[in-house]
């Protein structure tokens, strides 16, 4: 099957084969016709299999043809991403995909300066791309004008639920107007998400091109069972004896991200971390230096990291398993992008062994726990690991946000 077959307008052909695009993935056929009848669908892939093409050629096309008749006049398509880096990312395929054609794309997101992006919105906006906490700003602050809305699409609509992003959808909703094509495109569907799109969503198509909440079939994945203290060890020799470049790695905390990144220099590896208590400025310096080969590993939260889209990104490690099973599908879906090969390597003590079975469940998979020589868990603390009481995720959750449930409860009031 082509692009051509697909039904698409003769210009966004032309430009999606100078951009060298032969043939359509499995989400692209199965999306695009979907969208171009101008249904709600509600799209699972996995990361890197071509989702945001499966819904901005469709909607290009849509535009070119109200262009052409002359029927379209404001913001037409408005898309919300959970992160800025995301939402840069989709921009800048909007913007690719688009090129030498007359449609203007916008993107607006916290942490960078609002008049900058009001002077884009005001020399025109066909497509905005934001974060919901910018966008309600605007709409709240009647800077913007969403009445000409006709498609929205949630992008990574799992992640804002997890970021607690829902109040602010709710609100931004409440400001759309009510007739309009809604798309939720993800890499992960939960009961949250299903139980929102019955509320947003009329009489959805539901595609899915693979397993539910599934890995890359080209993604390799190794366990290291290891011992906290020897993480860091562990990680940098790898790095250096296998001469890795171009490292992407996660950990839960933002303190332990800029922690882990001082280790790795001190081991002589070029090493910088990235979150969200940096600027944006700073993360955008860090990420394009990271692409740019200048930086040898990038340790990242899980916040910070999506967005990240580099195609040649092969190794991946997880120096902490997430709290959240559905997160480890959005990490090492960093690797193995557009076909090509990749290899997620996950660092285990025996006090995670709990959140790898929650991961070996959602994928319906066992992985084999291998140990490697010098690095072999010390016998003594595996027993220290397995006579202590596991901390609930509730608690461990509340640790990696730094909050002190202890302090933070209110003193009990005596009774009058």
């Amino acid at each position: 099957m082509s692009f051509a077959s697909l039904g698409l307008h003769p210009d966004i052909l032309n430009q999606v084969s100078e951009l060298g695009y032969t043939t359509p993935t499995p989400i692209q056929t199965a999306a695009i016709p979907t969208v171009l009848e101008g249904r709600d669908v509600m799209a699972g892939a996995q990361t890197g299999t071509g989702k945001t093409a499966a819904f901005a050629l469709p909607l290009l096309h849509r535009i070119l043809h109200q262009k052409s008749i002359k029927q379209t006049d404001g913001i037409q398509i408005l898309v919300l991403t959970p992160t800025r880096e995301l939402a840069q990312q989709v921009h800048a395929s909007f913007v690719k995909y688009g090129q030498n054609l007359p449609i203007k794309s916008v993107v607006a997101y916290g942490g960078a300066s609002i008049n900058v992006q009001l002077d884009a919105l005001k020399q025109g906006c066909d497509v905005l791309v934001a974060t919901p906490g910018r966008l309600l700003e605007l709409i709240m602050k009647n800077l913007i004008d969403v009445s000409t809305l006709q498609t929205l699409v949630l992008d990574e609509a799992d992640r804002m639920l997890d970021m607690g992003f829902i109040i602010d959808i709710q609100r931004i909703l409440k400001k759309l107007p009510e007739i309009r094509q809604t798309l939720f495109f993800s890499a992960t569907f939960n009961d949250d998400i299903f139980t929102l799109s019955k509320t947003l969503l009329n009489n959805p198509q539901l595609i899915e091109v693979d397993h539910r909440n599934t890995t890359a079939t080209q993604v390799e994945q190794r366990v290291y069972a290891v011992d906290k203290d020897q993480k860091s060890a562990l990680l940098s020799f790898l790095i250096g004896s296998k001469n890795w470049q171009q490292v992407l790695i996660f950990t839960r905390t933002k303190q332990g991200a800029d922690e882990l990144a001082t280790e790795m220099q001190k081991d002589g590896i070029a090493t910088q971390s990235i979150h969200g208590d940096k600027s944006q400025g700073a993360r955008d310096r860090v990420l394009a230096d990271f692409k740019a080969g200048k930086i040898r590993a990038l340790v990242a939260t899980d916040v910070a990291a999506r967005g990240i889209d580099i195609d040649q990104l092969h190794y991946v490690v997880n120096h902490e398993l997430p709290y959240n099973a559905e997160d480890y599908i959005h990490r090492i879906g960093r690797t193995g992008r557009a076909g090509t090969s990749g290899l997620a390597i996950s660092l285990v003590t025996e006090a995670e062994r709990y959140l790898l079975a929650d991961i070996e469940k959602l994928l319906n998979e066992s992985f084999v726990v291998q140990w490697l020589p010098g690095f072999e868990p010390d016998p003594n603390k595996l027993i220290q690991a397995t006579t202590k009481r596991a901390p609930s995720k509730k608690a461990l959750r509340a640790k990696a946000l730094g909050l002190n449930t202890a302090k933070d409860k209110k003193p009990n009031r005596k009774r009058r």
